[in-house]
């Protein structure tokens, strides 16, 4: 695994080859309080870097997942569809969204790392 990425929409995603494991952050799943539903666009659907790939629902709101990175989504984490709190519980683990492969490993090099991140995040 390398190191966490993130996106200035809230979003991070881990690698482990040429394959992405997205989520959203701690601190967006605070903001948005209690989720109820998570959905995710079809695994073999190809995306573009920063394309609208699904939603999470709270008791609060509702918030896009926007995609940090292109390719083809290779998976959707099923867990969420019966227990979505997981993301609450868990969002930078067991809460992940998607997994995607890449299809230019050169976007990475434009997302924030965690320092990057945290300053980001601390002036909202």
């Amino acid at each position: 695994m390398t190191e966490r990425k993130y996106t200035d929409d809230h979003e991070w995603i881990t690698m482990d080859g040429d394959v992405g494991t997205v989520g959203i952050t701690d601190f967006a799943q605070e903001q948005l309080g209690d989720i109820v539903f998570v959905e995710v666009s079809k695994v073999g659907e190809e995306v573009a870097k920063d394309d609208d790939v699904g939603v999470v629902e709270s008791v609060k709101a509702a918030s896009d997942i926007y995609c940090p990175v292109s390719g083809t989504i290779t998976e959707a984490n099923e867990v969420l569809d019966g227990a979505p709190e997981t993301v609450n519980a868990d969002p930078m683990a067991g809460g992940w969204m998607f997994k995607i492969t890449l299809s230019d490993a050169g976007e990475l090099d434009a997302l924030m790392d965690q320092d990057a991140y945290e300053a980001f995040r601390d002036r909202l």
